[in-house]
């Protein structure tokens, strides 16, 4: 499988990413095994977070194993300094290991969120004495228990762009990048240009939600959908390489697979026998695709 640097990390990742939440949806001998599948098609960075049920559990007895070849990332929704270093301790004891490649502020959306990271409250906020998340990641990092720092948003753009010029020390950004939100217009649909910015910021780019279709039919009960995930994907084998290859083409270095189990073959399939698009082919898979509805959910 194809390899790219991870921004300026030093690390080629592979243009996949093991999206390991599929593992919460298995039983610990299929999600060992579905573990060595994805290494044997060439995958070296998985990514993880306390939010995926038992996953970081299922994912240990592979680690154990196999720990040298993956670049292992992992995420924290917490804000506060002591949250944020109480939820890396867990989940490295969780994951079996004494590091974590990738550390990442997990799904930051509110500015406030990213006020209350960095440690910039306003004078009426409880917590004003907190020094912030990223103060403790940069002790986590000064300590060896973390080796780069990374955030991860499906927000509005221009909090995702604020995060990125005024955190100096992250090395990752991931953010929703497919051909439905690249065929709408405003500023809300405008992830291309957190693309540009983490380019010139020598940031390694992940692609969530690059196999989105659109939000499910309100109308269909959550126990009734045919996949496990947060939005109804592309499923279909021409529909898959297309997502895929959309994300790719236009620069990210590496696409997690949607989160349910059994859409992780087709889309390993898919990475396997990646080829770029031309920019007509971009252009046609993004005027195809602008009348669907937005997948990422409105702020």
């Amino acid at each position: 499988m194809e390899t790219r640097p991870l921004g300026e990390t030093g690390h080629e990742s592979s243009v996949l990413t093991f999206g390991a939440i599929a593992l919460n949806f298995l039983e610990q001998d299929d999600a060992t095994r579905m573990v060595e599948d994805v290494l044997d098609a060439g995958v070296n960075h998985f990514d993880v977070a306390p939010t995926y049920g038992d996953a970081e559990l299922k994912l240990a007895p592979a680690l154990d194993d196999h720990r040298e070849e993956v670049f292992l990332g992992c995420k924290t929704q917490e804000r506060t300094y002591y949250g944020a270093w109480g939820e890396l301790h867990r989940s490295l004891e969780r994951l079996g290991v004494d590091t974590i490649d990738l550390y990442q502020f997990h799904a930051v959306t509110r500015y406030d969120e990213l006020d209350a990271i960095t440690g910039e409250y306003t004078p009426e906020m409880a917590q004003a004495e907190d020094p912030g998340a990223l103060q403790a990641l940069l002790d986590a990092k000064a300590a060896g228990l973390i080796d780069h720092i990374g955030l991860t948003s499906h927000g509005d753009p221009s909090l995702i762009r604020e995060a990125i010029r005024r955190i100096d020390e992250l090395e990752t950004v991931m953010f929703p990048f497919n051909r439905v939100l690249a065929g709408k217009e405003g500023p809300e649909y405008d992830y291309g240009s957190v693309l540009d910015l983490a380019h010139e910021k020598g940031l390694g780019t992940l692609c969530i939600k690059g196999f989105a279709k659109g939000p499910w039919d309100e109308d269909i009960p959550e126990d009734e959908r045919p996949y496990d995930t947060w939005y109804e994907p592309y499923d279909t084998k021409s529909e898959i390489v297309d997502s895929l290859r959309f994300a790719l083409s236009h620069g990210m270095t590496s696409i997690p697979n949607a989160g349910d189990p059994q859409l992780v073959p087709k889309i390993l399939a898919a990475a396997q026998e990646y080829e770029p698009l031309s920019a007509d082919e971009r252009e046609r898979l993004r005027e195809q695709a602008s009348d669907q509805d937005s997948p990422v959910p409105a702020p």
